[in-house]
């Protein structure tokens, strides 16, 4: 079984959470094929990708509630094993309409992981020690989205689209194993509380009441807001005003996912000498300064890439620095709820982010003017919001 403190249960965890980032970064080089193929349009195309995010939020609604009720893992194999089912339908769909529908519902399995992954930790870590464990995982998620395009760009040269489902089910089946044969309970009382609609909903609301909950969350939100802004235009951008091939695209937003991973390794080391908050103070710094270098470096006509792909390293080392020591903030007052802590703060994440991605595909064009200023926003906001609550993150 595999046991607290130990690299084989933070590389699980690790994974579990980075279904999600496989499910969309792998498939990124398709979406122009995706659209060809199945006769669609660019913004239906991306649609299966906010549809995704819309899933992963509604998900996320009932996983860690639930969770607080029955346990850990047999809520978490439920949702393995709906991601995998709808990885099938994905990789057979005859039409666009049925996998944006798929899709959704491959989200809602793939929601599970990813609420429970942080709750998992919150049962077995605090303060401190649960930032630098979701950092650590982070660390290792990061090779995913580092790995996910190279070989999804692969694919959509040799191979057709239909291949990258495939191989997210594979991953499906063999997370799904081993959650079933090596993960223990981690949960150490369950929810006395009666699971309802209305229970959860009061639940949730006596969350958004914390102060300090609503501020971490708020910094969640606006880190992966602009990060998902990248990652839903970025293919667009990069290879329709650009023109990067598939390939190319894939390793140029590897710019990105070596910024996080250097994020995170550089929070686990500030963490334990500057606190939670000291770590979160250079992450949204970073944001800000990445936003606003992309869009000062698109707006001035610089014809390169790099006027993308670098300040998104900027911007994606400061989510590395503030999501993971803003998800364990939000989570630590809350010891007997973590699961539904955690299902609230990724509802409110992954809404923002599905619905910032739909504004940004509808306004994506010849010009790749509105993806710097989705980024900017987001990073001046987090900056913004960070001057201002001083007082509540200090009380």
């Amino acid at each position: 079984m595999l046991k607290p403190d130990t690299l084989a249960l933070t590389v699980v965890l690790a994974l579990l959470t980075a279904l999600g980032p496989l499910s969309t970064d792998m498939y990124l080089p398709s979406l122009p094929a995706i659209a060809a193929g199945l006769q669609a349009t660019t913004g239906q195309a991306q649609l299966t990708l906010s549809a995704f995010l819309f899933g992963f939020a509604a998900g996320q609604f009932f996983y860690g509630p639930i969770s607080d009720k029955v346990g850990r893992k047999p809520v978490l194999l439920f949702g393995l094993g709906l991601f995998t089912f709808a990885s099938l339908i994905c990789a057979l769909a005859p039409t666009i309409e049925v996998l944006i529908g798929a899709r959704f519902l491959q989200a809602l399995g793939a929601s599970g992981p990813i609420v429970l992954g942080r709750a998992i930790v919150r049962d077995f870590y605090e303060g401190p020690r649960a930032g630098k464990e979701l950092s650590r995982m982070g660390s290792i998620m990061g090779v995913v989205p580092a790995v996910a395009p190279v070989f999804g760009g692969l694919i959509a040269q040799f191979y057709e689209w239909r291949v990258t489902f495939g191989v997210m089910l594979l991953c499906g089946i063999a997370l799904a194993a081993t959650v079933f044969l090596r993960l223990p309970e981690s949960i150490r009382a369950k929810s006395a509380n009666p699971i309802s609609f209305a229970s959860i909903l009061k639940g949730f609301g006596s969350l958004l009441r914390h102060p300090g909950y609503r501020t971490y969350v708020s910094f969640s939100m606006l880190a992966y807001g602009g990060l998902f802004a990248f990652i839903s235009g970025s293919s667009f951008v990069l290879q329709g005003v650009y023109q990067l091939d598939e390939l190319s695209y894939a390793f140029s937003f590897a710019f990105m996912v070596v910024g996080y991973i250097g994020g995170t390794f550089l929070a686990q080391r500030l963490v334990g000498k500057r606190g939670l908050d000291g770590t979160i103070r250079i992450g949204v710094i970073s944001l800000a300064i990445g936003g606003a270098l992309m869009l000062a470096l698109v707006v001035s006509g610089v014809p390169s890439s790099f006027a993308i792909t670098g300040p998104m390293a900027i911007y994606a080392m400061g989510v590395g620095l503030t999501m993971p020591q803003a998800m364990a903030s939000a989570l630590m007052p809350f010891p007997d709820r973590a699961g539904a802590a955690s299902s609230l703060l990724g509802i409110c994440q992954m809404t923002f982010a599905a619905i910032l991605g739909i504004v940004l595909g509808q306004n994506l064009g010849g010009s790749a003017l509105p993806l710097p200023m989705a980024i900017a926003a987001t990073g001046l906001s987090a900056l913004i919001v960070f001057a201002a609550t001083g007082q509540t993150r200090k009380n």
